[in-house]
């Protein structure tokens, strides 16, 4: 089967046994794997049947509509670790049909989740230290690129890099950041994964696409100003190979909802669960409109608490849609219903 390829910056040229002119009047290659490329207006395959979303919080509402409508009514397969509000609201509602694999692959070790407040980080570096010297690997993430904020205690991944390279000294420690250039990424990456580096200093931007199983540790500072999904999502990066992994939410937690979220990820890796309380926590956005979080204008009721309620509403509209469709016109009749 012919896989064209289509991203921001690379489109795959046809075969060389590919008509132009077929090109030309729609014939792409029965499968296009890209990026947000595929959303461009310039991507127009003429019989779209089936849409598939990896990493389906990545995309927004308006994103996710807009190369849903490249076909008419494509199946549409979307696909995540951790579902966001929105779509687990749409699944409360019947909008969205579930399939879950909740069996971790074959030979993957633990991964253990510990809170901790910024007086602990001395034995946190210590503990990186060991892992480095007994040859595993670790991330560290922080919140901003530069310019801490002093005011409300965010750190940035330039000036923590710097420091960090003194404190872990003599391991190498690597730095990744969206400012880098493609070229520069992908070296790092490469390093990190060669085991050229023992720890990568980050942003959130290596929350997708990395896979070394040697990596066992992941410490996230300002673990309170990351959303429950995405620090899911980041501790997925480790807990990749067979031995036993530590994910450390290093945070000074100011606010009650804070301190809900982090004791979450500390209970439990069920992706499911953790999108519960997220649901819970921010509310499943709009049923209709854009927003993918935040609370409905309901005058009473709750859609997570009141599960219940919501299915037995569910099944009485599709009862009533059931009917209004055995009325029309030629429609036939199942004895019984």
């Amino acid at each position: 089967i012919p896989v064209h390829l289509r991203t921001g910056s690379l489109k795959t040229e046809p075969a060389d046994d590919t008509p132009t002119e077929a090109l030309r009047g729609g014939g792409l290659p029965a499968v296009t794997v890209g990026t947000h490329a595929l959303i461009e207006s310039g991507f127009a395959p003429p019989r779209l049947g089936l849409v598939i979303i990896d990493e389906q919080h990545k995309f927004g509402v308006v994103q996710r509509e807009a190369l849903v409508r490249k076909g008419r009514y494509p199946h549409l397969l979307v696909m995540t670790a951790t579902p966001i509000p929105r779509t687990l609201g749409l699944t409360l509602y019947g909008d969205l049909d579930v399939s879950v694999i909740d069996a971790l692959p074959a030979e993957r070790g633990r991964i253990t989740t510990h809170v901790r407040t910024e007086a602990s980080l001395p034995k946190v570096w210590e503990f990186v230290r060991r892992e480095a010297a007994a040859g595993r690997q670790a991330y560290v993430v922080y919140p901003r690129v530069e310019e801490a904020d002093l005011q409300t205690g965010l750190k940035a991944v330039l000036q923590e890099h710097a420091r960090l390279e003194q404190t872990l000294s003599p391991h190498r420690v690597g730095l990744l950041h969206g400012r880098l250039d493609a070229a520069e990424k992908e070296a790092v990456m490469g390093a990190f994964r060669d085991r050229r580096l023992q720890v990568l200093v980050a942003t959130s931007i290596i929350e997708v696409g990395l896979d070394v199983p040697n990596a066992t540790v992941m410490v996230i500072e300002n673990a309170d100003r990351f959303g429950l999904a995405q620090l899911h999502q980041l501790r997925g990066r480790i807990g990749r190979g067979k031995g036993d992994s530590t994910c450390i939410l290093v945070a000074g937690v100011r606010t009650q909802e804070a301190r809900a979220r982090l004791k979450v990820l500390a209970e439990t890796q069920d992706g499911f669960r953790i999108a519960e309380a997220d649901l819970q926590l921010r509310g499943p956005g709009e049923l209709l409109g854009q927003s993918q979080s935040g609370l409905p204008p309901f005058r009473f009721g709750d859609l997570a608490r009141d599960l219940k309620l919501v299915e037995q509403a569910r099944g009485i509209a599709a009862q009533l849609l059931d009917q209004e469709e055995t009325k029309r016109p030629g429609a036939r009749c199942t004895p019984g219903r």
